[in-house]
Parts: structure tokens; sequence; C-alpha cells
């Protein structure tokens, strides 16, 4: 028998152009403007203003050379106006410049071999994209699935996201994709030959007994391999010659730099920081005013299907211009409070003043979503006086120091890094002898937290830090 009930509940809905306009607080500057040019090419109502050209300036160049006379007549010789006169052949001006590919734009062609879907491919790239300088991914998948979902209109599972980034593990350089130190070691070995005994004995230590690498439980580990002494140090030697990280970031330091065009500019006056943003697009767009005539004109003739066109794309191009403004207008006010909040540091650079800050102190100075937050925040770069900062970077946790004040994790990272490269070359500081120097210096942390920190500076455990240097 068929029974039929009535209820009521509540359930949260995002509307489509809801999740669009979060897609374009997450652009940067350069995939805004490839979404721009493609809004122009689908929308014939919006149009980009010409730049503002002055004639009288343009008058004055194109009358430099007026008068044949004085062109033919010019007392200064040719030699002395070609550039060979004034530049060594190192310096030639006319050398051709090498093109250099990124590492992230060889791993695209190698993966596209690999894969044969263009959901796949599409999302190998956003995978490739997110990898550290280092060529190392250190967010976590379930954070670029959620990214990865926004910014392609479709729904991707962090599982669907672990398989693509298996099969850029197999790509070269050996480790590329790697999500920590232990796992970039165990890429590497997978492709040495296991049949050889020391990568066996090397693989099966790092798989199984990383953890008791880093306590140096080296008894314990020769125990359960049934290694001897001898064994377990040619297997850490062997260790030792591998990679801790994928790209020499030394060498791809030049190329990469060039890449980053910032967001924001900040500017320091008068001990205030000026916030601008490095390009602002609202005011360069417009509404076709012929067209909207047109509108008006068929809408009298009763031309259904035309006026239903020209009036959907007045209504996109009027939403696609108020979604500029909306994002510009939060970008700033996002930027505003994080300079606020932060700023003893960006009026020095010194990393030591970062404050502890996350993405909720930011949302609930602002008055904004956590998410939006997030997705403004994210890729997004500031230009100041001390080099280009990433956004993403400046949120960090806050620890109690011995004083009761709340320490960033910046801080603390910085104070291991400067014990360690302090520390004697020979015997180096473990985990426990960490905790008990950052003590002396006023930081009380628990040991694992000392391990964390170490691993996201990417520097190896004291048994291999003894090999290594």
């Amino acid at each position: 028998m068929i029974h039929q009930n009535l209820g009521q509940k509540q359930q949260a809905r995002i509307l489509p152009q809801q999740i669009q306009l979060l897609n374009i607080f997450h652009l940067t500057t350069v995939e805004l403007e490839h979404r721009i040019l493609q809004e122009i090419e689908e929308n014939p109502l919006l149009e980009e203003l010409p730049n503002d050209e002055n004639p009288e300036v343009a008058s004055e160049v194109q009358q430099d050379f007026a008068d044949w006379e004085e062109y033919v007549y010019d007392d200064i010789p040719d030699y002395k106006m070609e550039y060979a006169n004034y530049f060594s052949d190192q310096q030639m001006p006319e050398r051709p410049i090498t093109q250099i590919n990124s590492f992230r734009d060889q791993l695209k062609e190698q993966v596209r071999m690999l894969l044969q879907t263009d959901r796949k491919f599409q999302l190998a790239c956003y995978l490739i994209d997110s990898l550290s300088q280092t060529g190392l991914l250190e967010e976590d998948l379930s954070t670029l699935a959620e990214d990865v979902s926004f910014n392609q209109n479709t729904w991707v599972e962090p599982d669907e996201l672990e398989q693509v980034l298996f099969i850029i593990q197999t790509l070269d350089p050996p480790g590329i994709g790697a999500r920590n130190i232990r796992e970039c070691l165990l890429i590497q070995l997978q492709k040495k030959d296991n049949k050889i005994p020391i990568v066996n004995i090397s693989t099966k230590l790092i798989q199984t007994h990383y953890d008791d690498l880093n306590n140096r439980q080296l008894e314990k580990i020769m125990f359960h391999l049934k290694i001897s002494e001898d064994k377990l140090r040619e297997s850490l030697s062997y260790i030792a010659s591998l990679n801790l990280q994928p790209i020499d970031i030394e060498s791809d330091n030049e190329v990469s730099k060039n890449y980053i065009i910032p967001d924001f500019i900040l500017s320091i006056e008068d001990e205030e920081v000026e916030i601008a943003l490095a390009k602002q697009r609202s005011a360069s767009l417009t509404i076709n005013k012929g067209w909207i005539e047109n509108i008006k004109s068929q809408t009298q003739q009763k031309d259904r299907a035309t006026s239903f066109y020209l009036k959907s794309k007045l209504q996109a191009a009027e939403w696609f211009v108020s979604a500029i403004v909306q994002r510009e207008q939060t970008m700033l006010r996002i930027m505003r409070a994080i300079v606020k909040w932060q700023f003893d540091y960006f009026q020095t650079g010194d990393t030591l003043l970062l404050k502890p800050m996350i993405l909720k102190n930011i949302a609930e100075e602002t008055n904004v979503d956590i998410s939006t937050v997030s997705r403004v925040t994210s890729n997004k770069y500031a230009a100041t006086s001390f080099g280009n900062v990433l956004l993403k970077d400046l949120f960090t946790e806050g620890l109690p120091s011995e004083s009761g004040e709340s320490v960033s994790s910046r801080v603390i990272q910085h104070a291991i890094k400067e014990i360690i490269d302090q520390e004697d070359k020979v015997k180096p500081y473990t985990d426990h002898q960490l905790v008990s120097e950052l003590s002396e210096h006023g930081f009380k942390i628990a040991r694992r937290t000392v391990a964390k920190y170490r691993e996201m500076l990417r520097i190896p455990t004291a048994q291999l830090r003894a090999i290594w240097k």
C-alpha cells in the first residue's frame, strides 16, 4: 500500500552563478585575462575599451623625420648609432635569447603521451601546476579536488586525483610529484633494479622502517631486516646518493621567477602600506550600447527568438562585468585585512615578524566566507619592495611560547633551521635534542611537532644528515 507524507526540510543549495563567481575569485591575473577574452569572443554585447592614447604625442612622433632633408643630411654617421660599438661580444643585444621550458612544461609533454582522455589530462595539468618549485606536491589531495571542482565546473573525487598523481610519479625526473621525502625516496628506488640486493634492502628500509630510521633505532632495523651493521651502513650510503627533491631549485629559479605575475602591488609611503591591484579590468569592460538599442527594437517587433537571444546575452554581459567588479572589491578588502594583520611584516619583510593568522581570522575581519578567502588568496602574489610574496605563505598556525604569547609556526621553523645550520655536522641533533634546543629559545613544543616542521623544511633526519654532510 502506498503512503504519502508531507514534510518540510531545509537544504542549502549553491546557485550556478555563485559557483561561477567563486571560479572568478580563484583565477589569477593571467587566467582572468584569458577568461575575459573568451567572454568577449562569445558575447557580442561585451566589449573592451581601447587604451587611452594621446593623439598629440602620436603626431609629434610621426613628425620626427617628416622632413626629407633633415633625414638625409643628418650629421650623425650611421656607424655611431650601431649598438655593436658600445657592447662586448658577450653583451650584444641582438643575440638570440634561448628559450628554456620549465619543468612543468616538460612534464605536460610527457604525460600527454600516457593519458587517453582529455579529462585526465586536464587533471594532470592541474596537479603539475600545483607542484612546488622543488617538484613536490605539498597541497592535500582533498583540498586540490575541491579547488579543481570549482575551477572546471565538474565534481572531482580525491581518489581520481590520486590515480592521476600515480601516473605523474612515473615521469622524469624520478621522484616528481612525491608528497613527502619518504615517498620521493621510494619513487626513486622503485625505478631501480629491485634484484640488486642493496636496492632491495634500501627499499624495505624506507618502506617499512622509515619512522625507526627517524628515531635512530638502528638495532631494531637490523633485527627486522636481518642485516649486519655493515650492510645497514651500505644501505644508508646508497640512500644518501638519492635526491631529497626532484627539482634543483637553484637551477630552475631563474626560469620560475619570470613566470610570476603579481596580482597586488604594495608600496610603503609615510609608514603606510598602499595597496593596489596589478591590473584593474572592471574599468575597461563595458556594454555595447548599440546592441542595447537593437534589443529594444527587436522587442518592439516581437521577434521572440532574436529578442530572447539578445536579452540573455545582455544579462550575461551585465553579470560578468558585475562579477569582475565584485572580484576586485573583494580582493582589495581581503588584502587590506591581511596587511592590517601582518603590518609589521610588510614594513620590513622579516619573516620573524609574521603573526599567527588563519583563514578564519581574515574571514571574520572582512565578513566573508572562509572559502572565499581561500580562493582569493590561492595562487595569488603580492609585489613588495622585498620581492614577490605568495599570500598562502602568510597563513600560519600559532603556538604558545613560554611567555604566553602566540608565535607563528614560521618563526619556529626559522628557529629550527638556524639550529640545524649551526649544529655539529658529525653529530647532528635528533628531534628530541631539537626540542631541548628550542626550549632554550623559549619555544616549548612536542617532538612530533618538531618532526612535522622539519619535514616541511625538507630537512632529513639526523641519521641521514650525518651521511649527507
